[in-house]
């Protein structure tokens, strides 16, 4: 079989993909337009792809592919529909980030919660050198223990988050962004009460018609002015404009956010004038980056075209 893999830089030049190349000829690009994927797919078998649109447009003329593989949990760029017409089978990979985002999650909320940037600069720019104490008090910052830790979204991550924040002595409680989820030993609120008692509210929801846009000016409004706001879910979730104005005038405390609605970042994104680093950490959608996420990632993937192939008439 001929596998194609049509955006290979965005799981980047670290992994071994050599597990491809037992099963077929392997074919790889940096980056596809839509233009040069339809090239691209004409001859082959099964195509690895992340960010590139799959419909008539970019397949149309690929009269020998069986099987579409994206390498991420999302899948709002396939062109289900077209796929199931020509017979055209497809994968994902759920749970495969699972720990990474987690841990990401708290990464940012520790360097937003502790102060870390301004402590940082105080050390390297000499200040510490020669003072007269030997501790710094001038940014208060409070133990995470006791504090009450809004998630919204249960899934598998938003449930290794809550695990993770009750070991640190949280009052967890969650929104069902469909109101049809509940998750046994969790504590499900309306969104309402979920902001305006929560110490850090932080997004683990996929984007759909129950999410876009959910947090916007009333939303941030309702929060804590001591609150911190993170993001690890999807960019749109979130008025970016809404949630500048609500950092500029102090309605809370900070945010963090490892999605952005158009990425990579636009320079006219409202979030752009925010410099203040103990009021804004942005990611570039990292959060599910490591080299074990993205390793695992991929032997899924091959033991899927593996396991797809006799099925398909691949072998």
């Amino acid at each position: 079989m001929k596998i194609v893999f049509l955006d290979a830089k965005t799981i980047g030049d670290d992994i071994d993909l050599s597990g491809f190349e037992k099963l077929g000829e392997v074919v790889k690009y940096d980056f596809s337009t839509r233009e040069e994927a339809r090239e691209r797919t004409k001859d082959a078998d099964v195509i690895v792809l992340n960010k590139v649109e799959i419909n008539a447009k970019s397949i149309g003329e690929a009269e020998k592919l069986k099987l579409v593989c994206v390498t991420a949990t999302g899948t709002n760029n396939l062109d289900k529909d077209y796929l199931a017409e020509r017979n055209i089978a497809w994968r994902n990979v759920a749970g495969y980030s699972t720990e990474t985002v987690a841990q990401h999650t708290f990464a940012m909320l520790f360097y937003l919660l502790e102060h870390l940037s301004y402590y940082d600069r105080y050390v390297k720019s000499g200040q510490y050198v020669g003072d007269v104490m030997f501790t710094h008090f001038d940014r208060v910052f409070h133990e995470l223990h006791g504090m009450t830790f809004g998630i919204i979204g249960l899934g598998n991550i938003g449930r290794k988050v809550a695990d993770i924040a009750r070991a640190f002595g949280c009052r967890v409680i969650y929104y069902s962004t469909s109101g049809n989820h509940t998750q046994p030993g969790y504590e499900r609120v309306s969104l309402e009460e979920l902001l305006e008692t929560a110490d850090i509210v932080s997004v683990h929801a996929p984007l759909n018609e129950n999410t876009r846009g959910l947090m916007n000016r009333e939303a941030f409004r309702k929060m804590k002015k001591s609150a911190i706001f993170l993001n690890l879910g999807r960019g749109p979730i979130v008025e970016e404009g809404d949630l500048a104005d609500a950092l500029e005038k102090g309605e809370i405390a900070a945010a963090g956010l490892d999605v952005l609605s158009a990425e990579p970042m636009g320079q006219h994104n409202p979030l752009c004038r925010i410099k203040d680093s103990t009021k804004l950490l942005i990611t570039p959608h990292i959060a599910w980056a490591s080299i074990e996420a993205r390793t695992r990632l991929m032997n899924i993937i091959c033991e899927q075209i593996k396991e797809a192939a006799p099925l398909l008439g691949l072998e």
